[in-house]
């Protein structure tokens, strides 16, 4: 029998491995073996993908087959950031949690719908158990409170930066150390950006050159 699952745009071999894992091997468990003679890159990536999630898949299933975890709406839910495409300028401000999130209701027995932030409109909100933690039995570093949201210039998302802190020439290039609003507790969050890419808080750029005047700045030679 065939199975119809609706799609929004293209999507990513990791994104079709969690639909297939959501759809399909909840329903008529996992296959004994992904086969194919001939796959092309492309397929192979989508291959790489589905035999991961049915592995998680499965080590979830083994670890939690009595009775899956039981949450009410208004519970707060860490959800795992491994599927959520977000615009951070840098993987190193990514989180390997993220949230915690609002549960607005559970879907069958292994789902929850969440009550996400309103900029992630994309973002389907309906996540497998395996993807969550209550936040009570969170006690690891790297569960961490979302940042301030990006800000909208000329429609477009923008993270801002708190603090310009360093400069230096490469490859006859100004780049700047920055240091972004809402993770300026962490030093291991700061970035090297290209100069182009600070063109919406010249304010800090100028102040940072005013103050050290002897670091590489816009009138530095390049030669």
């Amino acid at each position: 029998m065939a199975i119809f699952i609706p799609a929004y745009g293209t999507i990513t071999a990791m994104e079709l491995a969690e639909i297939f894992m959501r759809h399909l091997f909840s329903k008529n468990g996992l296959p004994v073996s992904i086969v194919s003679t001939k796959i092309q890159s492309g397929q192979q990536v989508v291959k790489e993908e589905l035999e991961s999630a049915i592995r998680r898949f499965k080590k979830y299933a083994d670890k939690n087959r009595s009775i899956p975890p039981d949450f009410q709406p208004g519970d707060k839910l860490w959800l795992a950031s491994k599927n959520i495409k977000t615009k951070r300028p840098t993987k190193k401000l990514s989180e390997r949690w993220l949230g915690p999130f609002e549960v607005i209701k559970k879907i069958g027995s292994h789902a929850y719908h969440l009550k996400l932030p309103q900029q992630w409109k994309s973002v389907h909100p309906v996540f497998h158990v395996y993807l969550i933690e209550p936040v009570k039995q969170s006690s690891i570093s790297n569960h961490n409170q979302l940042p301030p949201p990006p800000v909208l210039v000329e429609e477009q998302e923008e993270w801002e930066v708190a603090k310009v802190l360093d400069s230096k020439l490469k490859r006859c290039k100004l780049w700047h150390l920055v240091e972004w609003k809402g993770f300026s507790e962490d030093p291991e969050r700061t970035t090297w950006e290209p100069a182009s890419n600070l063109t919406n808080p010249p304010d800090l750029v100028k102040d940072f050159h005013s103050l050290y005047p002897e670091n590489p700045g816009p009138n530095t030679s390049r030669v």
